[in-house]
């Protein structure tokens, strides 16, 4: 096995557990939002979460491996670090989206390296999959933007 299949297979066990972990936190996310378009959002994002997980699972399947998650420290850190800003800034949807597209970034990043190395394996599914998760969290991203750029924002100016 050449390293990037080993690289590609540690990274796809470090965001499944990423997303495994989200599933749990976005609840809590949308709870902490004040604004019911962020809220929708999230609750939006979280069910497409769970089929993000399960879709994961199918990528394992296509090259061949049991799915297993591995601890992700990085999401961990971008969690923690998260509920702290959203706890001391209770009431500021700044501070939701900033926690939120933190994860986003961090799974577009994760899931842009994968899709190009599922192709450059000759993982065509697998990168058909992972490629759906990437548009996914791009189009969340660009969401939560455009909420803190429209409402959002300037509310926390105003507070």
């Amino acid at each position: 096995m050449n390293s990037l299949q080993k690289l590609f297979e540690d990274q796809l066990a470090d965001i499944l557990y990423a997303e495994k972990q989200l599933v749990k936190v976005l609840p809590k996310m949308a709870k902490a939002a004040e604004h019911e378009h962020l809220k929708a959002a999230i609750t939006k994002h979280l069910a497409e979460t769970k089929v993000q997980v399960e879709r994961l699972e199918q990528v394992f399947e296509s090259i061949g491996k049991k799915a297993r998650a591995k601890k992700c420290e990085a999401i961990i850190g971008i969690l923690t670090e998260g509920s702290e800003i959203t706890a001391e800034f209770a009431g500021v949807d700044a501070a939701v989206i900033l926690a939120c597209q933190k994860v986003e970034h961090y799974e577009i990043a994760t899931y842009g390296c994968l899709v190009t190395w599922a192709k450059l394996l000759g993982h065509k599914q697998a990168a058909t999959l992972l490629g759906q998760t990437l548009g996914e969290e791009e189009k969340t991203d660009a969401g939560l933007s455009e909420l803190a750029e429209t409402v959002c924002n300037q509310e926390a100016v105003e507070a």
